[in-house]
């Protein structure tokens, strides 16, 4: 059985945006993970000098349910006290070794995703998907390959989609657009200024806006009616990190794609039946 984890991440990335009595319950969290486990909203409060609705709206910024699901997945946490974490590669480093990493960076990012992702703002995502009359995708340098993933997934089930890496083609399209549509703008670091504008102009003419940035506020989060978020792994120095965050993106398109076919599978069959046949036509 898999631990639930993520609250240490979840603290760390939060920890900058979060108000003065919240900010000190984190870092006393922290710093005592181990103590926290056991220790009541009120014991918490008083040893973080704050007081236990404090503590409860720091749960609440989270994003979670309550106090007890953040002790869970800090316990998760501490069982994975021997995790190297994301590691970076070396000069002249084997290829065993290379392969050996990579993978375990992959399925480390997969992992802390699935976790961090809210199941409550996924399903109102896969509503609005599933009824969407247009569907837009939007990301700069390497998201746009994920928009562009996106892209050729929706339309083979019929779903009328476009993907834009161009901030002034995207927004022409969003401005024609209603509150029949949706707006899904992508940046792992949820600090890119052309996706903040483009779920803007969204917004303004109606649209529903999705967000998928690593996990934390941002200002492109801010921009969405539905955020959703992937692992926060941090990039090493050779960039690995942003391996492991196209991978992280493409599991939440297909994760958002998968709950759409579901919805409405014997049309999907139908779809992909014969968007496979086309393909095979022209070989």
């Amino acid at each position: 059985m898999a631990f639930m984890t993520g609250g240490l991440v979840m603290l760390t990335e939060m920890l900058p945006s979060l108000p003065p009595s919240e900010k000190k319950i984190a870092n006393y969290i922290m710093n005592h993970p181990k103590d926290v486990i056991s220790l009541t909203a009120n014991e918490i409060g008083k040893r973080s000098d704050t007081s236990s609705a404090a503590v409860i709206r720091l749960c609440k910024s989270l994003g979670l349910k309550g106090l007890p699901d953040l002790k869970l997945r800090i316990a998760g946490d501490l069982q994975k006290h021997n995790d190297p974490g994301v590691r970076d590669i070396e000069p002249n480093e084997s290829l065993t070794s290379i392969i050996d990493k990579m993978t375990n960076n992959s399925i480390q990012t997969i992992q802390e995703t699935a976790e961090l992702l809210d199941t409550r703002q996924l399903e109102k995502a896969v509503h609005v998907l599933k009824t969407a009359r247009k569907i837009h995708f939007f990301g700069i340098g390497a998201s746009s390959i994920i928009a562009q993933d996106a892209l050729q997934k929706f339309l083979r089930i019929d779903k009328t989609a476009y993907a834009f890496s161009d901030i002034h083609l995207a927004s022409t399209l969003v401005s024609t657009g209603n509150d029949q549509d949706v707006a899904i703008g992508i940046s792992f670091s949820g600090q890119t200024k052309e996706v903040k504008q483009f779920l803007e102009i969204a917004k303004s003419k109606g649209l529903t806006t999705i967000s998928l940035c690593k996990y934390g506020q941002s200002i492109v989060s801010e921009q969405a009616d539905i955020p959703l978020f992937t692992s926060a792994t941090k990039e090493p120095t050779f960039r690995s990190g942003a391996t492991s965050s196209r991978i992280a993106q493409l599991q939440v398109i297909d994760i958002l794609f998968m709950c759409v076919a579901s919805l409405q599978y014997d049309k999907t069959v139908t779809h992909l039946n014969e968007t496979r046949a086309a393909i095979e036509f022209l070989r």
